[in-house]
Parts: structure tokens; sequence; C-alpha cells
């Protein structure tokens, strides 16, 4: 009976070392599980042998050969692990900061409808200011060149009446 305990373990362990170099061969599936599932054994007896177990994550961290389909790796998933988390984290700030930028627009709508606050217009006030600001300034550049030829015509007319008052 212990002959044939040994044997039936010699027979797991040799479907497990075959199930694992098909699965280097192939680029399968190199988990424990899944090379349980292939192999036809529980889980357990891989855990329960050390050199397998140490044999099928010793092949799961292996490069991938030339020629060979890509398997994924341990190494590789937690650098997909560690990139999505970073990737989360940047889009959990986005929201974080279009939620403040809609919650700020909002709150201005409120304020500007409940009547509190200026004039939706305000803005259109303030061009038609800056507008009226440029003609004033521009008028008042007529205004300074007209009062300087009027003061040139009265000098120029004084001119002309002590002139002509002086001759007679």
């Amino acid at each position: 009976m212990i002959e044939g305990k040994r044997a039936d373990s010699a027979r797991r362990r040799e479907r497990v070392l075959k199930a694992v170099d098909a699965a280097i061969r192939t680029g399968g599936d190199i988990t424990v599980s899944g090379l349980a599932r292939a192999a036809r054994v529980d889980r357990s007896f891989l855990y329960r042998h050390r050199d397998l177990l140490e044999r099928v994550h010793a092949a799961a961290n292996t490069p991938v050969e030339e020629g060979r389909v890509a398997a994924v790796s341990r190494a590789s998933l937690q650098t997909d692990l560690a990139n999505a988390l970073e990737r989360n984290k940047r889009l959990a700030a986005r929201v974080r900061q279009l939620e403040n930028r809609l919650s700020s627009q909002l709150g201005d709508a409120v304020w500007a409808e409940s009547g509190l606050g200026a004039p939706v217009d305000i803005d259109h006030l303030q061009r038609r200011i800056a507008l009226l600001e440029q003609e004033v300034t521009a008028k008042q550049g007529e205004l300074d060149e007209r009062t300087e030829e009027l003061e040139a015509a009265r000098a120029a007319n004084r001119e002309l009446t002590r002139f002509l008052n002086h001759r007679t």
C-alpha cells in the first residue's frame, strides 16, 4: 500500500513536471491553479512539494524566449497593477478637480439667480464703460485741438484789430 502511494505520488509529480514543461514551451498559463488543472492534481499537492512549487514560480518568472508567445509573468502583472493604481490616482485627482469646478460654477449660477450677486451683464457693462472712456478721451482731444485753433483765431483777430486801429 505504501509502494502504491509512492507510485501515485511519482505519477502526479511527473504530470506536474510535464505540465510545467508544456506551459513553458507553449507560453501557456504558468500559475499554480493553471498547472494543477493541467496536471490533474490538487493545488495542495503543489504546496506540499516545495521543489515543485519553486519550479512553478521559477517558470512563471523566467523571461520569454525569442519566437515564443509571451506568457503573463508575475512581474508583468505586478507592473500592470502598479500602473493601473497610478492611473487610478491620477483619474481620482482629475475627478476631484472637475467636481470642484462644477461646484464653483453651480454656486456662481445659484448666487446670480438668487439676486444677491452682481448682475449677469457686468462684463458687458464693463466693456461698454471702456468704450465710452475711449470716446471721451477722443472727444477731449478734439476739444483741445479746437480750443487751440479758437485761441489762435482770437489772437489773429486781436492783431488785425490792433493793426487796423493803429493805422488810422
